[in-house]
């Protein structure tokens, strides 16, 4: 199945995806980072599912979420009847549960059962047995227990079941996991536990009253920002997933089950917008025990927790995506500097005190240490926002996100009555502001381009004007979008940079990134040229799924999502985009 074909169901702990064939092809038990027990996304049934169908092909099949929540319902509609699919994970304290329930509408369905569970990324068999009607599952520390009323039949290391669905009936599954060592919990029932998770959903998703236009766009991706919160300590995944390709075939496959402090940030930026600050206490609080220590050993990612140790390694026994090899787990670029981490968080510190949240002691603290550190290596080559693999560079965005977080600092230096810190913050943004005009902008070609002396152009830098670094009317900023519409513009999205070994380490291409066309739409929009922000902005909605989800990027010419899946990138990206696209431009510029 295509990318786009899954849904997404969250326990704000961890997440499934479900296709749209009623298999749950990806799993990972208890966290979101933690093996999968259902790995099939990344290679066969063999690795792992769970598929609950109809025996016959389906004349049509639909799917919607309840209201504004994360409860996934299909709609299998035979030449006998129809039947519908519920799907949900229920908001927990302690043991996470996937619940499904099989109701009739019209008819009978005869409908059919196969669980394949293959923990550790698909290559543990476990144990099985049945006690008492229910279907217990048990290897290492993982053990998980399946109650149903369904007979359950073992066949060839997986578990199947047939069973008919009239009209009005209702057939229940929980799937529960708990730590082998101890006793299987109590069982619930799966109608109350569908009903509790739709009264939570409904109370969060009522804190958002925005009726204005794209709101059900918007209100849809805050919910999906929200299920990838592990709600336990606040701390922020990039993606659901690991390893869903940037191309189909090619090497650019990265797990992105972890908290990177860009990615927390620009989410905490959305939420904060949008009237959600008890998300943005607890990343503000998950940040402070994350980073504490030495500012100099601060990191790019951390673990769901706060985790310093997230080594990558590769798993040779899955094919991956579509034949899309290597399969990794963890991620390298955590050993990674990268300069802009410095202005997303003090960014976000910045606004969370605009914001009106009750102020920490130790925020403060750690804003004054991350700037002390910063001052010490902003002239210093890194990596970047887009964390390439190649030779370290001087990235343009880099500096311009120190001089975010110097700007910043002058802010907070003001509103806290701090003259000494004004001046001192003053003269580093001012250094930085004109080191970045002087080296950063390439005056053959009319823009600001990738890094310092380079002729490739980068789409992170259509944050300049964003950011405030220069004002929309500045000519050097229409030079820097116009180079890159004519560049980086591939079938009317955006790509990140120009691909190539000599730039990123890589050889294979990849497709358009949302988060930059959302960029490009918002520069559009202040540049006055309205009705072709508008255009891009309802281009990329238009290629959300039938749920509303967006993964890290486009093919154009496939049609196809690629990249991780759901990407907290992509979502945030579309709420700000249509926050600033209901604002006047910055200035008129609209082309006749």
């Amino acid at each position: 199945m295509r990318i786009e074909d899954y849904g997404f169901i969250s326990d704000l702990q961890t997440c499934a995806l479900v296709g749209r064939d009623g298999s749950i092809d990806w799993l990972c038990l208890p966290r979101f980072d933690s093996g999968a027990c259902f790995a099939a996304l990344l290679g066969s049934p063999e690795n792992g599912r769970w598929q609950i169908a109809p025996v016959d092909e389906p004349v049509k099949v639909t799917r919607r979420y309840r209201g504004d929540s994360l409860i996934l319902e299909t709609l299998f509609e035979t030449r006998t009847g129809v039947v519908r699919l519920i799907d949900c994970m229920p908001p927990r304290v302690e043991h996470p549960e996937v619940v499904r329930i099989v109701e009739g509408v019209r008819g009978r369905v005869n409908m059919q059962l196969r669980l394949t569970l293959r923990f550790d990324y698909g290559q543990a068999v476990p144990w099985v047995r049945q006690c008492d009607g229910d279907l217990h599952a048990i290897v290492g520390p993982d053990e998980v227990i399946l109650r149903t009323p369904v007979k359950l039949v073992g066949e060839d290391h997986s578990t199947g079941a047939r069973f008919t669905v009239r009209a009005g009936q209702e057939v229940p599954f929980v799937l529960t996991w708990y730590p082998s060592h101890l006793f299987a919990p109590k069982p619930g029932s799966a109608r109350r536990a569908v009903q509790a998770t739709g009264k939570f959903w409904k109370s969060w998703s009522a804190r958002f009253s925005d009726k204005g236009e794209w709101s059900e766009a918007v209100r849809r991706s805050l919910v999906t920002l929200k299920g990838l919160i592990y709600a336990p300590t606040g701390g922020i995944v990039a993606a659901a997933t690991t390893s869903l390709p940037e191309k189909i075939g090619g090497e650019r496959n990265w797990d992105y089950r972890f908290c990177w402090l860009r990615d927390a940030s620009f989410t905490l930026h959305a939420l904060l917008t949008c009237g959600y600050f008890d998300e943005a206490i607890a990343w503000r609080d998950w940040l402070l025990r994350a980073v504490a220590g030495s500012a100099e050993q601060l990191q790019i990612m951390y673990g769901l927790a706060g985790e310093r140790r997230i080594d990558e390694w590769e798993l040779p026994w899955l094919p991956g995506y579509e034949g899309s090899r290597p399969v990794r787990v963890g991620n390298a670029a955590v050993e990674q500097f990268q300069l802009d981490v410095f202005g997303t968080v003090i960014a976000t510190l910045h606004d969370a005190n605009c914001a009106g949240l009750p102020p920490q002691p130790l925020a403060t603290q750690l804003r004054n240490e991350l700037m002390r550190t910063l001052e010490r290596h902003w002239q210093l080559p890194d990596e970047g926002i887009w964390e390439v693999r190649g030779k370290p560079r001087h990235f343009v965005h880099s500096k311009v996100m120190a001089w975010l977080a110097a700007d910043r600092a002058v802010k907070m230096s003001r509103y806290h009555r701090d003259r000494k810190g004004v001046r001192h913050w003053t003269t580093l943004r001012n250094t930085i502001h004109r080191e970045v005009c002087e080296r950063g902008f390439n005056r053959k070609i009319g823009a600001f381009v990738q890094s310092y002396g380079a002729k490739e152009l980068d789409a992170s830098v259509l944050q300049m004007p964003m950011v405030g670094f220069l004002p929309y009317s500045d000519p050097r900023v229409q030079g820097t979008v116009r180079a890159i519409e004519e560049r980086l513009v591939d079938h009317g999205l955006v790509r990140r940079y120009e691909t190539g070994s000599n730039v990123d380490g890589l050889e294979s291409r990849e497709g358009a990134f949302l988060l930059c066309s959302f960029w490009l739409a918002i520069c559009r929009h202040h540049l006055g040229r309205v009705n072709e922000a508008r255009a891009l902005f309802e281009n990329v909605l238009a290629m959300r799924n039938d749920l509303g989800l967006l993964a890290e990027e486009y093919d154009p010419i496939a049609q196809r999502q690629l990249g991780n899946f759901p990407q907290a990138f992509s979502h945030v990206g579309l709420v700000i985009a249509a926050q600033n696209l209901r604002q006047p431009p910055a200035i008129n510029l609209e082309r006749k």
